[in-house]
């Protein structure tokens, strides 16, 4: 696959608790299927471990 057609994910991380929101992995388990885009998470969805809101997440590199 080259780079021009690499998907590219992004995650985004709770600055209170420190959970990862991955968009290649989703969460299926609250319904989010995998690939699903943080702007498409809905905008009620709260954290699993702290239960803050999207406004308090920031886009992270994991390596």
């Amino acid at each position: 696959m080259s780079d021009a057609t690499a998907t590219i994910y992004r995650a985004w991380m709770c600055v209170v608790c420190g959970f990862i929101y991955n968009e290649a992995d989703g969460l299926p388990e609250e319904g989010i299927a995998p690939g699903t885009r943080w702007e498409d998470v809905p905008d009620t969805w709260t954290c699993p471990d702290c239960g803050v809101t999207k406004d308090d997440f920031e886009m992270v590199t994991i390596e």
